[in-house]
């Protein structure tokens, strides 16, 4: 899927990878012995499905195929992390030599098990300054513990789209630059119909699609951990705030079962009938993605981007936002790790090879150099995705031993206090630290 980024319960099989560890028998990066300038094939697997991503990634194929006639690549498209851990586990020579994955949150399972092989031997060799190359939440997530398994290939940055035709009606002049000024906007635009609604301003629930609570979150200075490893959800008052913040306004939009009564009638993220497209909500949090959706669904009003707003305190980090995107590495079974070296840092390092895949399913480049590119094609509006992918203060969730097992504990912990069913934040968020804790030991 273009950008989907979010966390489901399928996420938690990322869990079964700590088998690999003992049970992978391919060689190590500081073992590959392949010659990368003999003649050979090699295999790539990738999770796009749709005809352009498909396209996009054969046209980047074909480009290092042309600048290193010696290597072959097969390319395997729509794999997802259930397909790709289970080739992983089984090993042997069928499997991929390059492997990517869409969960960034997965990378600290990833390299602790030693799913992907260490990089390091290979960046070393080619003399690649990767702190001169990406971002620095990009380098962060492709990383754990100091271990290098992955390098980013493109990148997610998560903004606000508003409807500037709903905001003229409503009066409003400017998209919203804080959480108390986007409470205000969502509760001017939101118009209702009977028992239910015409139009709702945004959407809060953390069903809504993109309104988890790590995007959420991206708005708050806070830290998952504190220094000793250990869960911080319920010691960074950040949390509460934001848990506080967001059940406000679901009560204020006109209370949970409401909401869930309006969103069930919302067409598919990925279809035509999203509800920004349709206009049954005004302002949408959401990826660098939407925009060329929302284009193609040719939506009869004018389309407005800017960052998410900030926490009212933090008013001067306005600018930033969620960041998130695709990894990319090598099979530590794989008997090709030299060769298949050639085909990671193409994709990733290459300038042009990144600006025309990013061109090509219109996601935020990964490099500097492709940020910055001429050869970047992309609506004006997209620049403020661009920005928000370079600003220092744009965030995501650090990597765990147990991939995003910790997030999705604390998500379920939203589901329930924003419904009700948790009356006291301080006790439930201690409740939730606990449980983060002992899924964090227990993976260890």
């Amino acid at each position: 899927m273009l950008g989907n980024r979010r966390l489901t319960a399928s996420a938690v099989a990322v869990a079964a990878i700590s088998v690999l560890a003992t049970s992978c028998t391919g060689q190590s990066g500081n073992a590959a012995s392949d010659d990368p300038n003999a003649k050979t094939t090699i295999t790539f697997w990738h999770g796009w499905s749709a005809p352009a991503e498909v396209k996009a990634i054969q046209d980047n194929i074909d480009r290092f195929e042309k600048s290193h006639p010696n290597i072959t690549v097969n390319v395997v498209a729509n794999i997802n992390d259930d397909k790709l851990n289970q080739a992983l586990r089984a090993g042997g020579s069928k499997g991929p030599d390059v492997v990517s994955s869409f969960t960034t949150s997965s990378v600290g399972k990833f390299c602790s098990s030693g799913a992907f092989a260490d990089l390091k031997p290979f960046i070393e060799k080619s003399k690649l300054d990767l702190e001169k190359t990406f971002p620095k939440v990009l380098l962060e997530y492709t990383q754990f513990e100091g271990k290098r398994c992955a390098l980013p290939l493109l990148s997610d940055a998560y903004g606000l789209y508003y409807n500037k035709d709903a905001f003229k009606k409503a009066g409003i002049t400017a998209p919203p630059k804080t959480m108390s000024e986007l409470a205000e906007d969502a509760k001017k635009l939101t118009k209702t119909k009977g028992d239910s609604y015409e139009q709702v301003g945004f959407m809060p629930t953390y069903h809504g699609y993109e309104t988890v609570v790590d995007h959420y979150m991206s708005s708050w200075d806070h830290a998952y951990f504190d220094k000793d490893g250990k869960s911080n959800v319920a010691k960074d008052p950040a949390f509460a705030k934001m848990f506080t913040f967001q059940k406000k306004l679901v009560d204020d939009l006109g209370g949970y079962e409401k909401l869930e009564r309006f969103r069930s009638t919302f067409g598919d993220e990925w279809g035509a009938k999203h509800p920004f497209q349709t206009g049954q909500v005004a302002m949408q949090l959401d990826g660098e993605w939407r925009l060329g959706m929302a284009e193609d669904a040719k939506v009869p009003f004018e389309i407005g981007v800017a960052p998410m707003p900030v926490a009212d305190d933090e008013a001067d980090s306005y600018g930033k936002g969620f960041l998130s995107g695709t990894i990319m590495g090598i099979a530590p079974q794989s008997t090709k790790q030299n060769a298949a070296w050639e085909l990671v840092k193409y994709m990733t390092t290459d300038t042009e090879a990144v600006v025309q895949f990013a061109n090509g399913i219109r996601n935020v480049p990964s490099t500097f150099d492709a940020l910055k590119s001429p050869d970047l094609k992309f609506d004006p509006r997209f620049k403020t995705f661009l920005e928000i992918a370079q600003n220092p203060k744009s965030n995501t969730p650090p990597a765990a031993v147990n991939g995003s097992a910790y997030q999705l504990t604390l998500q379920d912990f939203g589901y329930q206090y924003e419904k009700g069913a948790v009356k006291d934040l301080q006790a439930g968020l201690e409740k939730t630290a606990r449980q983060i804790d002992r899924d964090i030991e227990q993976a260890k």
